[in-house]
């Protein structure tokens, strides 16, 4: 399969609780991610922000984004580029 350059968006609803289990799960596909933002929560905003940009194949992307997803008060979307020529 064909690696492509993508994005993963990830809201995490309560940063204390869920935060240690997000940064396990990006620790451990590290080597799909090419760079990474984050936003945390101040000024009255409760919610915590990453975004990370990555090169995966569609099933590394469906098993990284998948273990986020998994994580309780954590929401995540994600797309990767088209392949070339279409």
């Amino acid at each position: 399969m064909e690696r492509r350059v993508g994005f993963i968006g990830i809201i995490i609803e309560e940063p204390t609780r869920s935060a240690p289990d997000v940064n396990r799960v990006i620790s451990a596909h590290s080597d799909l991610v090419l760079a990474r933002v984050g936003l945390p929560p101040r000024d009255g905003r409760e919610s915590a922000v990453i975004t990370l940009v990555v090169e995966a194949t569609t099933d590394e992307l469906g098993a990284f984004t998948g273990a986020l997803g998994r994580i309780a008060g954590v929401s995540v979307k994600s797309a990767l580029g088209k392949k070339r020529g279409e």
